[in-house]
Parts: C-alpha cells; sequence; structure tokens
C-alpha cells in the first residue's frame, strides 16, 4: 500500500476535466457564501490580489466562528448591518474574538502537485484537515499559482478504485483498530444547535452523532449543517433543538453511513467507491454507538501514522 501511494503523486487524483473556484480575498462573506451554496462546495481557496499570493482557505470552520461571534454579539441587528460589508479578509478578526489572538494563524497548508499521495496522506492525517490546496510556482518569477484542491475523500476514492491486492483490506475495523472509541461527544434530539457547534470548536471535531436515551444513533448532526445557517442568517434561532434544525436539510442529504467492528476496509472503500463519505458511525446489532471512523483515520491507518493520545 504505501509503495503504491509513492509511485502516485497528487496530481494524479485530479480528474481529468474540473472546475476551480478561488475567491479574493476583499470578496464579502455574503457574497462567497452563497456561491459556496450554489456549486455545492464547502471551501474554497483564498487569493489575495494585493499580495498577489495564495492567503489560505475559507472553510465551514470560518463560518462556524462567525456564528459563534455573532450568537454571542451584543445587538444581532448590528451583526446582520455589519454581515452585509463583511469582507473574507476580516475573519481572522472575528476568529480572534472567538479563539484568542495567539491561536489565530491562517490557514496556509498548501502542497506541491508533485508530490506523493504518501506525503499527502501523511498530511492531511496529521493536520486533521479534509483539503489541501495545491499550489505551483512560475520557475522564473516564483508567482504562485492555485491549481487544485486535494480532498481526503477523493485521495481515498483513488485509492480504492485503483489499489486492489492486500491481505489488509480484507481484515476488520476491529482487528486493524482504525477509529474513535472513547469520549466520543454526543447530543440528542433535543439539544440546542448552539451547544453542538461549541462541541464542534471546543474539541476539534466535524460530527457530532445524535443519540437516544438508549445510546441509539438517530442522526448526525455535521459542521457542514452549519453552512444553512450562515447562508438564512437565522442566528436568533441557535437555541432551536438540533433535531428541529436538521428538518431544513435539502432533500438530498446524502443520510448517515454506518458500519460495524466486523466490516473491513475493503468494504468500506467499496462504500466510498460508491458514494461521498465524510466518516462512519460504527454501531452495534442494535444500531447503538460504538465508535467513528473517520477519513483521517483511515489515511492515517495507511501511512502508519497514529494521533498522539492526549
Amino acid at each position: 500500500m504505501r509503495s503504491f501511494l509513492k509511485q502516485h503523486t497528487a496530481y494524479d487524483v485530479l480528474p481529468v476535466s474540473y472546475r476551480l473556484i478561488v475567491f479574493d480575498t476583499r470578496l464579502l462573506v455574503k457574497k462567497a457564501l452563497n456561491a459556496l451554496v450554489q456549486n455545492g462546495i464547502v471551501s474554497a481557496p483564498l487569493w489575495s490580489s494585493e499580495k498577489q499570493q495564495f492567503a489560505g482557505m475559507l472553510t465551514v470552520a470560518d463560518f462556524i466562528n462567525l456564528i459563534q461571534y455573532y450568537y454571542t454579539h451584543a445587538s444581532v441587528d448590528e451583526a446582520f448591518r455589519e454581515i452585509e460589508s463583511f469582507e473574507l479578509a476580516h475573519l481572522r478578526n472575528v476568529e480572534k474574538h472567538i479563539v484568542g489572538a495567539a491561536a489565530v494563524a491562517p490557514q496556509l497548508t498548501s502542497m506541491d502537485p508533485m508530490a506523493t499521495l504518501y506525503d499527502a496522506c501523511r498530511m492531511l492525517a496529521e493536520s486533521r484537515v479534509h483539503r489541501v490546496p495545491l499550489l505551483d510556482r512560475e520557475p522564473e518569477t516564483g508567482t504562485e499559482m492555485i491549481v487544485s484542491v486535494i480532498t481526503q475523500y477523493r485521495i481515498l476514492k483513488f485509492i480504492a478504485s485503483n489499489f486492489k491486492y492486500s491481505k489488509v483490506l480484507r481484515q476488520s475495523l476491529s482487528e486493524l483498530k482504525i477509529g474513535t472509541y472513547k469520549n466520543i461527544a454526543t447530543a440528542s434530539m433535543s439539544t440546542p444547535v448552539i451547544q453542538v457547534i461549541n462541541m464542534f470548536v471546543e474539541q476539534n471535531i466535524s460530527a457530532v452523532p445524535i443519540v437516544d436515551s438508549n445510546n441509539v444513533v438517530l442522526n448526525v448532526y455535521e459542521t457542514i449543517d452549519v453552512m444553512s445557517i450562515a447562508r438564512s442568517g437565522r442566528y436568533k434561532e441557535l437555541d432551536i433543538p438540533v433535531g428541529e434544525a436538521m428538518e431544513a436539510r435539502p432533500k438530498n442529504y446524502p443520510g448517515v453511513h454506518t458500519c460495524t467492528l466486523n466490516d473491513t476496509l475493503d468494504s468500506i472503500f467499496k462504500t466510498i467507491r460508491k458514494k461521498r463519505v465524510y466518516r462512519l458511525i460504527v454501531v452495534d446489532q442494535d444500531n447503538k454507538l460504538i465508535g467513528i471512523v473517520s477519513l483521517s483515520n483511515i489515511l492515517g491507518f495507511l501511512v502508519g501514522y497514529r494521533r498522539p493520545k492526549n
């Protein structure tokens, strides 16, 4: 597997034809959000026309920071007026209010298109980011050019479609010990949305399983669900139950992907080949929560990376 990953580059994963959307840092947040939704994407690279260089990534985390900021804002009406003229470049200032100036650093992680898939997997697993932009540079001037964005899902789909021969693919999750099975953040259908959003930030996670009193998995609330709140400006509704908030999901919402400890990596790869999957909720025969297998867990396993225990 690792030999396969070292023989292929990030460029190999890119489709023959694709569309790349890049936002100038002077673009209004509201317009950027509408563009994300219209194009069915959840993030985009940022470009500074002033400095003529890559300026980071606009991600769901930025909108979560924005929502937290406005939730604690003295005047919601004033917040609505602010966002009408709010530029993407100002998002770092909002982040300073949320996590403190010392913790804020631009998301400037990037990699060369010709870097190996092994290096890409390692970077994504260690940083726990879901995607990383590919930056090329003009040899003579050093001018940066954003080639594309490579994601965890696209890499794993490439592996699932092109790598066939390995005994490890036939081993179960219980044997491979992939995933998180302790201290899993959960919520109920009645948990206020703002509490779940706080869990995303405090625990640096992208999804919270929604369970009943018997720990049976009913649904999952994801960071991507926050996009609809930001787009509609419903900051006054952050105290509504998460169950009510999920009723506003689009009709084409893919649903919750589950697996058991008996599932193999091969069966998970088959799922990835067919559907856009971001994580799998591990359940028992009664659909009770056991753990979560994220794409970064799988990528880390493939390159031999284990996240240090706290």
